[in-house]
């Protein structure tokens, strides 16, 4: 691995090999072993699913639609979860008024959101996005809080001998900075969450289009070799977008830690 944090033709090969040898097996245990296309599809059962799926044109709508739900939430999770973690890391009685009321509804799953969801914003995409939201907000909240309140004192400190006296000014040029890796990690966290909740929310009636409700819709029609292609999907778009934000974070927010490797 180079000293920026990318990776050499060593380890992608490794990586390529895992890929190649978990594919071959998934091959042979389907073909050999269970031999039944209904419980486990085959390698190249879900690749023709795949090639039809483009056949038919419909693949992209559903991409754009879940990855709408998904932005509507993290976009929402975002401006209200850093503010909220903000104001209770930094100033004392906002986290004693706070803390009860977030403790309260955090354990709540964001699955029991549903029919509010549905009752508040009808089967619309605001509704998926707001299940997305309840999912992706409280780990946004709980690390910003977390970075806030490990900022070291004597920072605080000497910031204020050199005239950075206004809570708004430490804030913005002491907290904030330092406190920053701790929130890109909630934020990757929130993006993790909510990936899940949308797909819950698009299979249990919050949408009816989308990756998520393309793999009940399936289901239904025993085609779960249709079921494996949306599944696969769902987690390379995933990984795709957990190594964007990360390129992002580490090449520009966090840039000053260059040679950590993350």
């Amino acid at each position: 691995m180079s000293k920026d944090g990318t990776k050499g033709p060593r380890e992608r090969g490794i990586e390529l090999l895992s890929v190649t040898m978990a594919i071959v097996l998934w091959q042979l245990v389907a073909d050999l072993v269970v031999n039944n296309k209904f419980i486990l599809p085959s390698f190249t059962d879900v690749l023709f699913a795949f090639i039809k799926i483009i056949e038919g044109g419909i693949l992209f709508t559903d991409l754009a639609t879940s990855l709408l739900h998904f932005g509507i939430g993290i976009l929402f999770a975002l401006l209200v979860g850093i503010p909220i973690g903000v104001v209770m890391g930094w100033f004392k009685n906002v986290n004693h008024a706070l803390d009860p009321l977030i403790e309260i509804i955090r354990p709540i799953p964001p699955l029991a959101w549903i029919p509010f969801a549905i009752v508040w914003f009808g089967l619309t995409h605001t509704s998926a996005g707001f299940v997305v939201f309840i999912g992706a907000v409280f780990p946004v909240i709980i690390n910003t809080f977390d970075g806030f309140k490990s900022v070291p004192k004597f920072y605080v400190e000497a910031a204020k001998v050199l005239g950075c006296m206004s809570s708004g000014s430490l804030i913005r040029h002491v907290a904030l900075p330092s406190a920053m890796p701790s929130i890109a990690s909630g934020i990757r966290i929130s993006m993790g969450v909510g990936w899940m909740c949308l797909v819950a929310a698009e299979m249990f009636g919050v949408s009816t289009t989308g990756l998520g409700y393309k793999i009940w819709w399936h289901y239904y029609l025993h085609q779960m070799d249709f079921v494996l292609v949306y599944m696969l999907i769902l987690g390379f778009l995933g990984l795709f977008i957990d190594r964007l934000f990360r390129w992002y974070v580490n090449g520009h927010l966090l840039k000053w830690r260059a040679g950590v490797v993350v």
